[in-house]
């Protein structure tokens, strides 16, 4: 039993079972440490997109200035050519170094120290305390309920 409930000792997913000798707090330590990977790793995907869309974005003023230019508003077209196209979006860089520094600095980081501390304190298993969240909730034997896709 762990500190969430039963764990239905015939229902262990493959490749998810608890490391003898790791307790409760353990594999909610490195649950926690996932669950915040997997926020960052949300927050990269909204970088990359901020990364993407800043980027369509300004090949899109390619075609303002030209519309500009023929409808003969010269002076606003080239201060968008010259002012806006290219612009760094903070100071000295594009999205794209933005998004390199995040995962150099960052992202690369995080993921070495969450697989590190997998690594160490439960085997190497990955989503752990999901398996056995997913162990205590289902029933067994009913349909939909299965551990394993093979089980079906």
């Amino acid at each position: 039993m762990t500190e969430f409930g039963a764990v239905h000792e015939a229902a262990t997913a493959e490749g998810h079972e608890r490391p003898a000798g790791v307790d409760d707090a353990t594999v909610e330590a490195v649950g926690k440490l996932t669950e915040a990977l997997e926020t960052v790793i949300q927050a990269r995907g909204h970088l990359y997109a901020f990364h993407q869309t800043t980027g369509s974005a300004d090949l899109q003023l390619d075609k303002v200035v030209e519309l500009l230019r023929t409808a003969g508003h010269r002076t606003l077209a080239d201060r968008i050519s010259t002012e806006l196209i290219g612009r760094n979006v903070i100071s000295g860089r594009w999205t794209f170094q933005l998004v390199e520094e995040y995962d150099d600095n960052y992202y690369d980081l995080f993921t070495q120290l969450e697989k590190t501390a997998r690594d160490q304190l439960t085997g190497g298993r990955r989503h752990l305390a999901e398996a056995e969240m997913k162990q205590r909730r289902v029933t067994p034997g009913q349909q939909g309920h299965e551990i394993d896709p093979g089980e079906m």
